[in-house]
């Protein structure tokens, strides 16, 4: 089949930590666009960056009673966008807007939508379990495709994450994997390691019965690891394109609630992440980098890219291949 998705924009994406929005604006990049969130007197509110009179960043002004204050001339809008004071100025006020996005918080994250959104966001592959979370952000020059893949891409840990991830020796197991997809999701379920030899996995983990790597519509990459007593560990990242070259994400990095145990679970795993977010930064801003330089090529797909097309599939809003024709391959990890 290739029945289409509905390519509007009425869907949430993560753009910010809640953390991050306290008493100044700020400014983000929103599918190219500027963006400007603050706390208004409704809750959170998203407008464009830019004042509609001498088209100065709003951002660079300041909240004021639940309004963001144009830094200019003061001119002052609310969380809808409406011009509510101009300074100086006798008689009734003109209608002037500045153009507004929804937004929304949920479990300390911020979401933005530039359509009209049924319904709550999605968060993470985990959401109203009993767990213990941790949340991060990160901005890496690439492209969604090419993050997602990243982070669901399991050969590679043996060369970014040696030691981290993976165990210093060339040991491989071999490795039964299952991929299925459906509407505007695709996963990879890995069998056969019971456990990796990485810093992680020593430190974190127990006996592994099976990992899952799954994309999700419009561009979250999770990944889960269970135990032999269910989910030990597990992440979701959501993934936006804010400019050409530049992906931010924010992401849920998972445990199970084991009291003060978990907590210092939690605490390594956010460390140990934050070392291996590093790493892949630094291989994806390579890899653009280095695709600049004239002759203009794609990248292969290899043998072992399980994700790729199906991923691309559900970015073109098309069902992805593994919806129609689960597969199963064998590699050695």
């Amino acid at each position: 089949m290739s029945e289409r998705r509905d390519h509007g924009k009425d869907f949430w994406q993560a753009v910010a930590l809640s953390a991050g929005i306290g008493k100044r604006p700020k400014r983000i990049l929103f599918d190219g666009a500027p963006l400007v969130l603050f706390r208004s007197a409704q809750g959170i509110a998203a407008l464009f960056d830019r004042c509609p009179h001498r088209l100065v960043e709003l951002s660079t002004g300041k909240v004021t009673g639940g309004e963001i204050e144009c830094p200019y001339h003061g001119w002052r809008y609310d969380g809808e966008g409406r011009c509510t004071t101009i300074p100086g100025h006798v008689g009734e006020m003109p209608h002037y807007r500045v153009r507004r996005f929804a937004a929304i918080e949920r479990d300390g994250v911020v979401f933005v939508s530039s359509g009209v959104p049924q319904g709550e966001p999605y968060l993470h592959c985990m959401q109203g379990k009993d767990i213990i979370a941790r949340r991060v952000r990160s901005s890496t020059q690439s492209t969604v495709i090419d993050a997602a893949e990243n982070i669901l891409d399991a050969t590679h840990t043996h060369f970014t994450h040696k030691g981290l991830l993976r165990g210093l020796t060339s040991k491989r197991h071999l490795v039964r994997v299952e991929v299925t997809g459906g509407e505007g999701w695709v996963e990879a379920t890995y069998t056969g390691e019971e456990r990796q030899q990485g810093l992680i996995s020593r430190l974190l983990e127990g006996e592994r019965t099976r990992t899952i790597g799954r994309f999700r519509h419009p561009g979250i990459a999770e990944l889960e690891y269970w135990g032999r007593e269910g989910l030990v560990l597990a992440t979701t990242f959501h993934l936006r394109q804010a400019d050409e070259r530049t992906v931010e994400g924010v992401g849920w990095l998972i445990g199970r609630r084991q009291g003060l145990l978990g907590e210092l679970k939690a605490f390594a795993f956010k460390s140990l992440f934050n070392i291996a977010l590093h790493q892949d930064r630094r291989v994806l801003k390579s890899a653009s980098d280095n695709a600049r330089f004239a002759p203009q090529a794609l990248p292969i797909i290899g043998p072992l890219d399980f994700l790729r097309r199906d991923i691309a599939a559900i970015m073109e809003g098309k069902l992805p291949p593994a919806a129609s024709e689960p597969r199963v391959h064998q590699i050695e990890l």
